[in-house]
């Protein structure tokens, strides 16, 4: 079985929206035909001051947990990659995401287009708005936690969001369990 991985904000001692990590974990060890339990409550122990990154590595049979100093780096600019990639659970070994990565040229990140359609940064979901509402990709790479808990909020609503359809849009804006919700400042970058 391959490694799964969760990464969980903490935030002076707290870990932030867990019950949403909890439940990724247990669909993703179900996905993958186990029937493990863990409880991340209990197997958490952060450090008490500061903001942290949670590192979960498991499996079926081991959680590794791990805690990292962390600072916000801010998204500025998304360069779009076309690629047919699957990344339908997170795991540990990202390969074929940093493959994606490291053509985001002078952008922050790459916005992967699939099949004509938005999908995910390579380390975040997206949302875009239409002057009204956020719409976030209805078939994104990885369904992330803080992208079910703002669509259970009502905060943002899935859609499909084809290429050719980003002129409906006027900003963008990246989100995950350590970012939260981040307007991306510059935009994509087209080519």
């Amino acid at each position: 079985m391959n490694k799964l991985l969760e990464t969980i904000k903490i935030d002076n001692g707290k870990a932030c929206h867990l019950s949403y990590h909890q439940q990724r974990c247990d669909y993703s060890l179900k996905q993958c035909g186990k029937n493990t339990v863990y409880n991340l409550q209990s197997i958490i122990k952060p450090p008490q001051n500061k903001i942290f990154k949670c590192r979960i590595i498991y499996d079926d049979t081991a959680v590794d947990v791990s805690y990292h100093a962390y600072s916000q780096t801010p998204v500025s600019s998304l360069k779009l990659i076309v690629s047919d990639i699957e990344y339908p659970l997170k795991f540990a070994d990202r390969y074929e995401l940093d493959k994606l990565y490291k053509q985001k040229g002078a952008a922050d990140d790459v916005l992967i287009v699939k099949n004509n359609f938005l999908t995910d940064t390579t380390r975040a979901n997206i949302a875009l708005f239409d002057g009204d509402k956020w719409f976030t990709p209805k078939s994104p790479l990885l369904f992330g936690t803080t992208r079910q808990r703002l669509l259970k909020e009502g905060k943002i609503f899935p859609t499909q969001i084809h290429v050719n359809d980003l002129h409906k849009f006027t900003k963008i804006a990246v989100m995950n369990a350590l970012i939260g919700f981040h307007i991306v400042k510059n935009g994509i970058i087209m080519h």
